[in-house]
């Protein structure tokens, strides 16, 4: 055992989480079963970082205790990994800022075996459970892979050379974990990663899906991806993504599209004021913001996701399709014409691959396809009311991501070359399109004009789709404040069908 000194864990009596613990202990107690605090309880304790989860080995049947320790908790237990007779129990009355379930594992020999099995030396520690307040008062922990030691020097370890063979979403856990705690990986467990990173295929999507929201919820994600291929795990997970590296785009663009995809993510971050940008520190005051914004991209979408998150996983895969579109156009320049539209189904497919939810495939793919949109629009000029209400209708639920997704988009075009004036008329033109929707949306609301049954008496017309598309000409010229009446609404459609 070794002393953890100043490396103490964080439980203080009177804490919640020190009440939880002792439940633990007590019901251990109660049937002469030896259990032990592991993981990164332990990790997260001393690094005084929040804990969200209490992992404990218990020398018995795991399967068959956790129903008892359930009802002790209030708690609701869940199989978790039947074969290797883990549990996790979910506490029905943690407040939000005390631990949101118990994980429970089983010893198969001994605590040193039990630990030889975990992923990272920091994370195979343990502190034996027969008396919290003991251990509170003289810590100490079992460390036999010198856990503490690498928590000193910063560095993340693997416990052994099996690590990933054992479970292959380590090789992403491990990108995370060195992120969140500011370690750095050893350089054997670098090259042990370039050396299986194929096995992450070997993953299920639901598993993949989890951890890359979580690496995507980290800040300065960008150059964390750019990490993550060098050690070759960007290619194992979306081969889709490797005929974009190295490949040139036109003179205005900073970095080839893969290297560029990768610093939308932090460009993204840094508009909606997530992140930061390390080019430009000052782009951000020319970019529109609120509270109700800010609401907007917390929204959560599905477990684990927001359209923050959607948004920066757009990033990575907006520009898959430019290395199947790309041509030479008769002045000798780069072109990627249509890689929207082609590349909003192979970003579908991944998703599908990854098992996100129906409506996060549907978020990012239609972004995808329309990200271009808004570029398209500022192009010509001051941007006209009636292609303002055109662009929110076919647009839909995903219009004001694809506004703000086009700033990041950008910033990581141009990079350390970004021209600061048309950057300010970019943002200038976003901003003035939010505030006309706004308009448009409070006359929207109006009561309506007119309808297909007087179009067709007033003009002697058959129900069919022609009706429909009169309809919608007239709620377009009322949103873009045209029309006030039904005798304007008919006016307008007479000139309609004299056009």
């Amino acid at each position: 055992m070794t002393a953890l000194n100043d490396k103490q864990p964080d439980i203080t009596t009177g804490k919640p989480l020190f009440h939880l613990l002792k439940i633990i202990e007590s019901c251990l107690k109660e049937s002469g079963i030896e259990g032990y605090l592991v993981g990164g309880f332990i990790r997260d304790s001393i690094l005084k970082r929040g804990i969200d989860d209490i992992d404990i080995s218990i020398a018995t049947d795991a399967l068959d205790f956790s129903p008892k320790l359930a009802q002790f908790l209030n708690g609701k237990f869940i199989p978790m990994d039947k074969a290797n007779k883990v549990v996790r129990i979910i506490l029905k009355d943690a407040d939000i800022s005390s631990p949101q379930h118990i994980d429970v594992s089983t010893i198969i020999n001994n605590i040193e075996d039990d630990l030889s099995r975990r992923d990272f030396t920091i994370n195979a520690m343990a502190i034996p459970l027969g008396d919290i307040s003991a251990a509170i008062s003289s810590p100490e922990i079992i460390d036999p892979f010198c856990g503490l030691r690498d928590m000193e020097q910063k560095i993340l370890r693997s416990v052994s050379d099996k690590s990933f063979e054992a479970d292959p979403l380590r090789l992403l856990r491990a990108i995370r974990l060195a992120a969140e705690t500011g370690f750095s990986i050893e350089s054997g467990t670098e090259e042990l990663i370039k050396k299986q990173c194929g096995l992450i295929n070997k993953v299920s999507g639901e598993r993949i899906r989890e951890e890359l929201l979580k690496l995507l919820a980290i800040p300065r994600t960008g150059n964390l991806f750019l990490y993550m291929e060098e050690l070759g795990l960007i290619s194992a997970m979306m081969p889709e993504l490797i005929p974009s590296k190295g490949l040139e785009q036109p003179s205005e663009h900073y970095w080839d599209v893969f290297t560029h995809s990768l610093k939308t993510i932090d460009a993204v971050g840094y508009i909606l004021r997530s992140g930061q940008w390390e080019y430009n520190s000052e782009a951000i005051r020319a970019v529109p913001w609120s509270c109700e914004l800010e609401a907007y991209f917390n929204e959560k979408i599905s477990a684990g996701s927001t359209r923050l998150l959607l948004l920066k996983l757009t990033a990575i895969l907006h520009d898959i399709a430019k290395p199947k579109m790309k041509f030479i156009d008769e002045d000798g320049k780069i072109r990627f014409y249509g890689h929207p539209r082609e590349g909003a189904p192979m970003v579908a497919l991944i998703m599908e691959r990854l098992r996100f939810s129906n409506k996060e495939i549907r978020i990012v793919e239609e972004i995808t396809r329309h990200h271009l949109r808004p570029t398209q629009m500022t192009q010509m000029g001051m941007v006209s009311d009636h292609a303002i209400y055109r662009y929110f209708r076919d647009v839909g639920e995903v219009a004001i991501d694809t506004l703000f997704f086009t700033l990041a988009d950008h910033l990581a075009a141009r990079g350390p070359a970004l021209d600061i004036k048309n950057w300010q008329q970019h943002t200038a033109t976003v901003n003035y399109i939010l505030e006309k929707h706004k308009e448009q949306k409070n006359k929207i609301v109006f009561p309506r004009l007119i309808s297909g049954k007087d179009i067709m008496t007033e003009f002697k017309l058959e129900a069919g789709p022609k009706i429909g598309e009169l309809l919608e000409a007239v709620r377009e010229a009322q949103a873009s404040g045209g029309l006030a009446d039904k005798e304007g609404a008919l006016d307008y459609i007479r000139e309609l069908l004299a056009d």
